[in-house]
């Protein structure tokens, strides 16, 4: 069989269903065959190759399941970087599938030639060139291995056209096994964590993305039941818990709740599960929980005491881990406490000014008309912040948003990728004006597929966040900042093929959403905001997070 061949019948091998990619040069042997394939195989053809990274990303984590991009040699290949990084900043399984210039014209700075792997070193799980065609299958098989198993994230392959055009042998075989690294803990971990947990007065459960990555929710929701806790998450873990529960107290961090952060604050142990404890969580290290004891379940043993010492440390899977301690864990009482967390939620609600047309309403709106239930993706900034306050995510894998990397243009290429994963949902966008600007181009790859996609411009006619900066730390110097122009969203929305409404008044909101849920095809609501509007409660940087302040603490 032909390599080229041998590289679909691969991605058949591991389920792969539909890939996001762009054609070239080197990689013309392989999209030959992906047209004779294309009965078993989907390629969505985006309209930059970065697109066809965050929607490979964006199908990974509305799924769970490997997503796949490629590109051709050379710029192709640089393109998927920022989808490669923002993956890698995320732990995401992303196999990325890039074709280079043959062997005999590596290192000749041939037309189009570039040390992709080189490149993607820092960025990858593993990355691979394949130069013999024996090599091929062996190594697509590992790739993806290697992208699902443990703490996930992106694999690169990188094939010389001569092997996409050379011929060998080639046997099916099933994917290979990939095993959860529940051996790494140790029993005597477990006891001490139990005694940790029976001594406490005031735990805190701290949750991150790695117990979605697991499937660890209903192990989780039976753990914090066993402990009787308050429960709060970073961005990226949002809907392993349902946030909707009583006990869940908001996100944490430098625009997390103000009963979180207090209430991390002042808790006497805080149980971290599948977090990394990111900078913008912990705020100043030194002083986060600094009344509590830590325990840090992680699957990855790097980070353990790589921002925040902790009393213990238990590296393995979160869902082997939590079933673990659910076993031996008697039921807690801890009524009292409970009632401190509720009395911080009732004196520190989050708000926003309710007369005017902002992006906590339309978040609100957007959560009222899909009852908590649709697929929320997020560019970065001021939209991503008020995403994660007002939108209350009730399960895994309902928000889709760069944390880690915070990679402006993520959010539209990532929602086309999440409904080819999830077709039967309902596909949201949350973007500002700013971020929008980036990589308006795949809306051309929405309309061209016909991808009922909802894209919610919050247009405010600056970078929000970097001017509400600006503005507190700034002495309200707004360099490069404000963005009043002539461009109209909605005329260059109309002219990539999508419907456009233009939303001025909180009034016009709910009817827009509505509108767009019914139309059976992509859609643009651009909504018009105030430039001022900002994401409130804040911690300065560099600050301890019980210095959390909101707009009531400015004007006092």
């Amino acid at each position: 069989m032909k390599g080229s061949d041998i590289v679909v019948e691969c991605l058949l091998e591991q389920g792969v269903d539909t890939v996001f990619g762009y054609p070239g040069g080197t990689i013309l042997e392989i999209y030959d065959s992906l047209y004779k394939y294309q009965d078993k195989i989907n390629h969505i053809l985006t309209s930059h190759e970065q697109g066809a990274s965050h929607c490979a990303d964006g199908y990974a984590r509305a799924t769970g399941k490997v997503g796949v991009c490629m590109a051709t040699s050379g710029p192709g290949a640089t393109n998927l970087v920022t989808g490669i990084a923002t993956a890698y900043m995320d732990s995401i399984p992303v196999v990325a599938i890039t074709a280079n210039v043959a062997v005999p014209m590596l290192g000749k700075d041939s037309f189009q030639e570039i040390d992709i792997t080189g490149v993607t070193m820092p960025i990858t799980k593993h990355n691979f060139i394949v130069k013999k065609v024996e090599d091929l299958a062996p190594t697509i098989r590992k790739a993806f291995k290697i992208a699902k198993e443990g703490r996930p994230g992106p694999v690169l392959v990188d094939i010389t056209k001569d092997v996409t055009l050379a011929n060998c042998d080639y046997k099916k075989e099933s994917p290979l096994p990939v095993e959860r690294k529940d051996y790494t803990y140790c029993t005597d971990s477990i006891k001490q964590a139990i005694e940790m947990i029976e001594a406490s007065q005031k735990p805190f459960i701290f949750v991150g993305g790695g117990v979605i990555a697991s499937q660890a929710s209903d192990e989780l929701r039976e753990f914090v039941e066993k402990v009787d806790a308050p429960v709060t998450d970073t961005l990226m873990g949002k809907g392993a818990f349902d946030g909707t529960n009583p006990r869940y107290t908001g996100m944490l961090g430098m625009h997390g709740t103000k009963t979180s952060n207090l209430g991390v604050s002042t808790c006497d142990l805080l149980i971290v599960v599948g977090a990394r404890f990111s900078d913008r969580v912990t705020g100043n290290a030194k002083a986060f929980a600094k009344n509590a004891k830590i325990i840090h379940i992680d699957v990855d043993a790097a980070e353990i005491n790589k921002n925040v010492m902790v009393d213990l440390g238990i590296v393995g899977d979160a869902k082997g881990v939590l079933s673990a301690l659910n076993l031996l864990l008697k039921q807690q009482n801890h009524s009292q406490w409970l009632k401190e967390i509720r009395t911080l939620k009732e004196e520190y609600p989050l708000v926003y000014d309710q007369d005017v047309l902002n992006g906590p309403y339309v978040i609100e709106q957007i959560e009222a008309l899909t009852d908590n239930n649709a697929i929320i993706c997020t560019e970065v900034g001021q939209n991503q912040m008020w995403a994660a306050q007002y939108y209350h995510f009730k399960r895994p894998r309902q928000l889709i948003t760069s944390g880690g990397l915070g990679t402006m243009g993520y959010g539209l290429g990532a929602s086309l990728g999440a409904k080819y994963g999830k077709p039967d949902q309902y596909v949201f966008n949350i973007a500002g004006d700013g971020c929008f600007r980036m990589n308006l181009n795949e809306l051309a790859t929405a309309s061209r597929y016909n991808v009922p996609i909802i894209q919610v411009v919050l247009n405010n006619h600056v970078l929000g966040m970097v001017r509400q900066w600006q503005t507190l730390f700034y002495g309200k110097r707004y360099s490069s900042t404000i963005l009043k122009d002539q461009v109209d969203f909605c005329k260059v929305a109309q002219g990539l093929g999508c419907k456009a409404i233009k939303v001025t008044k909180k009034e016009e909101v709910a009817s827009a959403i509505q509108e767009a849920m019914d139309h059976q095809g992509p859609v643009v609501i651009e909504c018009i905001i105030q430039e001022d509007d900002k994401v409130f409660p804040m911690v300065a940087p560099g600050a301890a997070i019980d210095q959390v302040f909101d707009q009531n603490d400015i004007k006092e």
